[in-house]
């Protein structure tokens, strides 16, 4: 079987334990059997679509691949507590991947931290521009809305149109896909870290 990937996916390969594909930004270029790509690619070949914006989608993306594969999980992912949660110590080790190391240490990994932040982001609105923040925002507790947000966040490449009609401190901007590591865990240590720093409550 011939497989292809996008370099955005090609981490999420390894992880799961792919050995022998192809790698093209533009999947339709080439001929093969199944594309892996980012869910809002598409295709004219046959596809599996994932999601790498959150850590738990990196988690599941991995599994899914695994699955699809044929591929033995050798890393534990499936071990919940008893809330049907990762318990901290496996969900850490959800990033000790086969072929890579933890390459983070992420506050967001301790389900402890986690939990005590989601309370705490409920108390604060914000209006997100874009489905990939969407996910990310969501996963840390925040509230979106739409009218009267305490702050609003975009993908940089909106930047020229939305900073035309909106200014002041309320504005986020967050690098997009092109814009931040190939690593899908560096890269959402990085905007977790990120909004996380821009998004305090006001005095």
């Amino acid at each position: 079987m011939r497989i292809l990937t996008t370099p955005m996916c090609e981490p999420i390969l390894k992880w799961a334990g792919i050995d022998e594909y192809q790698v093209n930004k533009n999947p339709d270029e080439e001929e093969a059997d199944v594309a892996i790509v980012l869910s809002e690619t598409n295709t004219r070949m046959k596809s599996i679509k994932i999601k790498l914006n959150t850590f738990s989608q990196i988690q599941e993306s991995v599994h899914m691949l695994q699955n699809a594969f044929g591929i033995e999980n050798s890393s534990n992912f499936s071990e919940r507590d008893s809330n049907g949660e990762n318990s901290k110590n496996n969900y850490l080790n959800n990033f000790n991947l086969k072929n890579s190391p933890r390459e983070v240490d992420s506050k967001w990994l301790d389900n402890d931290y986690r939990t005590k932040a989601r309370k705490l982001n409920g108390k604060i609105k914000v209006t997100v521009y874009s489905n990939f923040l969407k996910d990310i925002v969501k996963d840390m507790g925040y509230s979106i809305v739409n009218d009267k947000p305490d702050f609003i966040i975009y993908p940089d490449y909106l930047e020229s149109a939305l900073e035309k009609k909106l200014t002041g401190d309320k504005l986020i901007k967050v690098p997009s896909h092109g814009n931040v590591s190939l690593n899908p865990v560096k890269r959402a240590h990085f905007r977790y870290n990120l909004l996380e720093k821009k998004l305090c409550m006001k005095p």
